[in-house]
């Protein structure tokens, strides 16, 4: 792990994301303001010192509600990373060690689930639940394991017959201990690199639901939501789309960054190790 963290690319990653963990836990403290404070008499104002990054229609602080969308997408995304860490894992790894019955059970539901419109599920979600952080979380975690579960039930299919594993069932080892003391140690690569790339996946579809307008609502507030709301006004006030857009760039990028070094350095056949 140290040789993956002297690579420049995942140092890079790594200050990208340590930016915007830091401007989400840190931003508020230097305005004035709160995330929902209207101020009717400075609408639309360009970034200044007063307001770093200029105000909305309702004159309400775009750094304040930057930082707020910055801390919803990181908890979806920590949120998104423990479903797919848990039941992924469990899952891929009972259908990898049941027997074929099993396995192609649950590997004919992860078919039934993934073939789903993901649009689709929201919809009725929203419609059963309301819109909110809750409901984008429920759609994220119905389907967001899937890929999880499918990469570890594939990498211990090919290491389960291996000698260590026959040596360990030898010696009397229960097969929860197998599973948890020696298979799933050695699928730590794919897991990881699973992982990474799913959750900037959980951003994406976050800011793309509140966009949508069936995600997070008013009078919260998510990079989502700022571009659909600065959307109509982009010729004006430019600045009221640019900085959420900005952020969300940079942490999809920041995220895919690091799946990739998580990539390279687990992955033996790599072009360009690290």
């Amino acid at each position: 792990m140290k040789i993956l963290f002297r690579s420049k690319l995942a140092q890079t990653a790594l200050l990208l994301l340590s930016f915007i963990l830091f401007f989400a836990l840190f931003a508020p403290l230097l305005s004035p303001y709160s995330y929902d404070e209207i101020h009717l008499d400075k609408t639309n104002e360009p970034p200044s010192h007063a307001f770093w990054f200029g105000t909305d229609d309702l004159g309400r602080d775009l750094l304040i509600r930057s930082a707020m969308g910055a801390r919803i997408s990181l908890g979806v995304a920590t949120a998104a990373a423990l479903i797919d860490l848990l039941v992924g894992v469990l899952w891929g790894s009972v259908a990898a060690l049941m027997g074929k019955k099993v396995d192609e059970c649950l590997m004919r539901s992860c078919d039934v689930l993934q073939s789903i419109p993901s649009l689709l599920m929201v919809l009725l979600l929203t419609l059963f639940l309301g819109p909110g952080f809750f409901t984008i979380l429920v759609a994220i975690a119905l389907t967001g394991w899937i890929t999880m579960a499918r990469i570890i039930r594939g990498h211990l299919l090919q290491i389960k017959h291996l000698s260590f594993i026959t040596a360990a069932q030898t010696l009397g080892a229960s097969p929860l201990r197998v599973l948890f003391c020696h298979l799933i140690p050695n699928a730590a690569g794919p897991i990881f690199v699973t992982l990474t790339l799913n959750l900037p996946a959980a951003v994406l579809a976050e800011a793309f639901l509140s966009f949508l307008g069936v995600g997070i609502q008013a009078p919260f507030s998510s990079w989502g939501v700022m571009l659909n709301e600065g959307l109509g006004s982009f010729r004006y006030f430019p600045w009221r789309i640019f900085f959420p857009a900005l952020l969300l760039t940079i942490t999809i990028f920041g995220f895919n960054l690091l799946g990739e070094c998580f990539r390279n350095y687990y992955d033996p056949t790599t072009e360009d190790p690290l």
